[in-house]
């Protein structure tokens, strides 16, 4: 019972991190505008994300526009776009490999090795998925620190840690950490023994000599 209720909480975990990871990708607040500057006065805040980039108006309004051509965009920003997709695609086939091997499921129940390999498996993918996440927004989030602490970078085009950043790596956290709990329910290796051999039980001794 105990290692049916860590595989759904790791499951349970994992799908969150994996509801993250989507969120994460599609949010466009990736990198928003830093005003750290002393002279800089705005009625406006910039985001950039992988797909769009919006302005915010003091008054609320939000105004986004889709990037143009995908061959214009920077390879980084390109390669991480590509980790992002794949890492919600390998946790859509760990959901559904994971859902197989769940102890909860009447799938295999013929074979409960075989289930719970599914299981392990479904959670090894899960962790490729966070870290292919994690890769992707820790890479991102490097440029931007990097390019916020260049000297040559004009005050006014300085970007930060947007919102989106956060979410992605507590999704690939949970990503993660899910897909190592759904390996915890791998079957352990018992030690077969061969079957005791019984000693032949003596005759019950009737009294009575035979020649």
């Amino acid at each position: 019972m105990a290692s049916g209720g860590l595989q759904l909480l790791g499951f349970v975990m994992a799908f969150l991190g994996w509801i993250g990871i989507i969120i994460s990708t599609a949010m466009p607040q990736w990198k928003m505008a830093s005003y750290a500057g002393d002279n800089i006065v705005t009625a406006q805040a910039l985001y950039e994300g992988l797909w769009m980039s919006c302005a915010m108006q003091s008054t609320g309004q939000i105004q986004c526009k889709v990037y143009d051509s995908l061959l214009k965009l920077e390879g980084n920003l390109q390669a991480t776009r590509a980790l992002m997709v794949a890492a919600i695609l390998l946790g859509l086939v760990g959901m559904f490999v994971a859902v197989t091997g769940m102890k909860c499921m009447k799938c295999m129940e013929d074979d409960q090795v075989k289930k719970m390999r599914m299981a392990v498996f479904g959670g090894v993918i899960f962790i490729i998925s966070g870290l292919a996440a994690l890769v992707a927004t820790s890479w991102y989030g490097n440029r931007v620190a990097r390019a916020f602490y260049d000297p040559f970078t004009p005050v006014n085009t300085r970007f930060e840690f947007g919102s989106a950043l956060f979410i992605g790596w507590a999704a690939a956290s949970l990503a993660i950490l899910g897909g190592s709990f759904l390996c915890c329910s791998c079957p352990r290796r018992e030690t077969s023994y061969p079957p005791t051999r019984g000693y032949p039980k003596n005759a019950s001794s009737t009294g009575k000599d035979y020649v």
